[in-house]
């Protein structure tokens, strides 16, 4: 079985704290799993390489998960090698006031990958349909409507020629606790603290809820979900960087073909 079978969302995903911790790829050396991290992260940046120089196919890395799943420690993990000229990381936070006057997707099609491009969305459209639907700022006659929008956007993406991936990174509640308490313990990690995370906190059990919802009603072939266990940093990144080789490599990238005229050329 491949890695992205493992991970491969079902049908009737469901997202439990006890699923979060376990690691299936690790070798039981922590050290030893990060050198295959490292190894896996040099294969994806030379797959891109051929990715930005074919200058045809695009793909789109979607990263989701709740406060401190590691969206920003997958990025630099996974992705760290690769040569920034064809990669791009987009954030999404609130939506400004210009955003707020267009539909939902109008900031999200803006930022989606261009030919050669490989484009991370650290949070995505997936927003407003889960802290939406938690706060009860829509219903679930919108929120049902969203999730055939969204398929039909990810649908348009992959029939013009963007592969879509699509990662939870699915930590337990003791375990964001104690990466909340890391960053209030250290000074120089207060950056990265935000009350508000305390409050999205409380809500937990419901951000579950819709986690497993929105992803049962939009994983699909064109635009899977891989469900990653994150209580682990490392095999966080070990399963996320497996999964995305694999897809490169099914890609069948290749640098472009030489050109004829350039043969015997000498250069002075």
């Amino acid at each position: 079985m491949g890695i992205r079978e493992q991970f491969r969302a079902t049908k009737r995903q469901e997202i439990k704290d006890e699923n979060a911790g376990v690691k299936p790829l690790s070798s039981g050396d922590k050290a030893a799993d990060k050198l295959q991290v490292q190894a896996l992260a040099a294969q994806i940046a030379e797959q891109q390489a051929m990715l930005f120089a074919q200058h045809e196919r695009k793909v789109l890395v979607v990263l989701q998960g709740m406060d401190t799943s590691g969206k920003d420690g997958t990025v630099s993990g996974v992705f760290g090698g690769v040569n920034p000229q064809g990669l791009r990381i987009v954030s999404y936070k609130a939506p400004s006031q210009l955003e707020l006057q267009h539909d939902y997707l109008w900031r999200i099609h803006q930022q989606v990958p261009a030919k050669g491009e490989l484009i991370i969305f650290n949070r995505s459209h997936y927003e407003d349909v889960l802290i939406t639907r938690v706060h009860n700022w829509i219903d679930a006659a919108e929120c049902k409507r969203r999730y055939a929008q969204i398929n039909d956007f990810e649908r348009l993406l992959s029939e013009t020629g963007t592969v879509v991936l699509k990662f939870f990174l699915h930590i337990s509640k003791d375990q964001q606790r104690a990466r909340l308490q890391e960053r209030v313990d250290d000074p120089a990690k207060h950056w990265k603290f935000e009350l508000q995370d305390l409050e999205e906190r409380k809500s937990w059990d419901d951000y579950q809820k819709v986690y497993s919802q929105a992803i049962q009603a939009t994983d699909a072939d064109h635009a899977p979900w891989y469900v990653i266990p994150s209580d682990s940093k490392t095999h966080r990144n070990l399963a996320i960087a497996g999964v995305v080789l694999e897809t490169l490599q099914a890609m069948k990238l290749a640098f472009p073909p030489a050109k004829k005229e350039l043969a015997g050329l000498k250069v002075k």
